[in-house]
């Protein structure tokens, strides 16, 4: 059996640790005994951003996106959006960059540098807060969605003042895309509560195999 080899340590504002592995080629974060993230679990992720563009009609998009993670949610973005687009990218913990920048630099190839991103070190929450009408879509990949394993702090994005907060941030008929690692039938009451026009879509996390995460695409009126 290959063994982990453990790469870095970060430790996330409220004080506990992410660990990245390299196993056989592959990536893995985890915080304790749990996988975060894994880069052979890439799809649900990339439908993230290609199912949202795929949401909208404007030919030259703001998009933020909350949590660079890998880079999944990015790199599709990028793949899927015109020369005249913006991608936001607000990351909370330095060294998820650091790390995408050394020894996951294959794995992001070069989307860091895409001359269409602007990269945040901070909390997407503050970007939501200050970003009034500014967005066609916001793209939310952060902790393992609304039933979160890290941050405390995570569920305030996730509340009812939270949603009001990305809804105002949105522009007329923009798209507020949540990842979710499990369904959670009371965050979409509070979804359509906060009036947005709601879509649950279950996706696979190996590009049609694997556990099946839960996408929510809530449309601002």
């Amino acid at each position: 059996m290959i063994p982990r080899e453990l790469l870095g340590t970060a430790r996330i504002p409220d004080g506990d640790e992410l660990q990245l592995f390299r196993h056989d080629g592959d990536f893995v974060i985890l915080l304790g005994r749990n996988e975060l993230m894994n880069s052979r679990m890439s799809g649900s992720e990339e439908a993230l951003a290609t199912m949202t563009c795929e949401r909208m009609r404007n030919e030259a998009p703001h998009l933020l996106i909350g949590g660079y993670g890998m880079g999944f949610t990015l790199r599709a973005a990028l793949a899927t959006l015109g020369q005249g687009a913006r991608v936001t990218v607000a990351e909370l913990v330095p060294e998820i960059i650091d790390w995408a920048r050394g020894p996951m630099a294959a794995l992001t190839a070069g989307c860091l540098d895409d001359p269409r991103v602007d990269l945040v070190t901070g909390d997407v929450a503050t970007l939501i807060a200050k970003g009034r009408g500014r967005y066609h879509a916001i793209l939310l990949d952060v902790d393992n969605g609304p039933d979160g394993l890290t941050r405390a702090d995570n569920d305030q994005i996730y509340s009812g003042h939270g949603l009001a907060a990305a809804k105002a941030a949105l522009k007329p008929g923009g798209t507020l895309a949540i990842w979710s690692a499990a369904p959670d039938e009371r965050f979409a009451r509070r979804l359509r509560h906060a009036g947005f026009n709601v879509e649950e879509v279950i996706v696979r996390a190996r590009k049609g195999k694997g556990a099946r995460h839960v996408i929510w695409f809530a449309a601002a009126p």
